[in-house]
């Protein structure tokens, strides 16, 4: 995605949009599948996954705790994170809405319920 587009891209307050947005960066979902395979992470320990400094990985974390996937949870002087089951729930929800429909079946060369376009024929005018 260019540059251009990047500053197009306009702030939602639809949830599944922000949901989908924050897991598309492939920094934040390198540390959505961490915390998915380890359950709870220090956030000192996203760096090795991510191979970003620890002031990124802090702002990633940030954008993911505002769209809803993570839950920070104080330990003394650390922050550790977990995945959001809520979330998780909503994007299987979000996924599952859009599952392909079957085809219609062909009867006489068209699909049913189709609809029949007229033909349009060029016109011999000079």
């Amino acid at each position: 995605m260019s540059a251009d587009i990047i500053g197009v891209v306009k702030r939602t307050d639809d949830p599944d949009i922000r949901l989908l947005q924050a897991a598309a960066d492939p920094t934040r979902l390198a540390i959505l599948r961490q915390l998915s395979a380890e359950g709870v992470v220090c956030a000192c320990d996203f760096d090795a996954c991510c191979e970003v400094s620890q002031p990124t990985v802090s702002h990633h974390l940030r954008v993911l705790r505002e769209a809803g996937w993570v839950r920070p949870e104080r330990r003394g002087t650390w922050i550790h994170y977990a995945l959001e089951p809520a979330a998780v729930e909503r994007m299987r929800h979000i996924v599952g809405g859009l599952a392909a429909r079957p085809a219609r079946p062909v009867v006489g060369g068209r699909r049913q319920g189709a609809r029949e376009l007229p033909v349009v024929e060029a016109s011999s005018a000079p």
